[in-house]
């Protein structure tokens, strides 16, 4: 069985940093691409970033270039995203999902399995 679970958010002041970890289990093959989205209230989910497991090549939205920062440990079949220099428009649930094979990018149609999502609160 697929799984991942996102944990490490928390309500953070303006400029402040946090790291959301997504731990993964389960997959039935070693080639896939971890991405992390998130959703506002009211709004549609977004991509943040994305990193492919088989290269470790990343992407990131135009919105977060420079202030966060995607790793992966495969030792421990962990993907992270570091978020600095937060502000109140960060504020959102982030969902770490996977695209197993070939794919890389931050469509949301090509990721198959989602975590439960983990609460960012950025206050000014």
């Amino acid at each position: 069985e697929v799984q991942l679970v996102e944990s490490g958010g928390g309500l953070v002041q303006a400029g402040g940093s946090l790291r959301l970890s997504c731990a993964a289990s389960g997959f039935p093959a070693d080639d896939y691409a971890i991405g992390w989205f998130r959703q506002a209230p009211g709004k549609e989910r977004e991509g943040v970033s994305c990193i492919s497991t088989s290269d470790g090549s990343t992407h990131y939205a135009d919105s977060v270039k420079g202030r966060f920062t995607i790793f992966s440990d495969n030792a421990k079949n962990t993907v992270y995203l570091q978020l600095n220099s937060l502000k109140p428009e960060d504020t959102a649930v982030y969902y770490c999902a996977a695209s197993p094979g070939s794919y890389y990018g931050l469509n949301l149609s090509e990721y198959v399995y989602w975590g439960q999502g983990t609460q960012v609160t950025v206050s000014s």
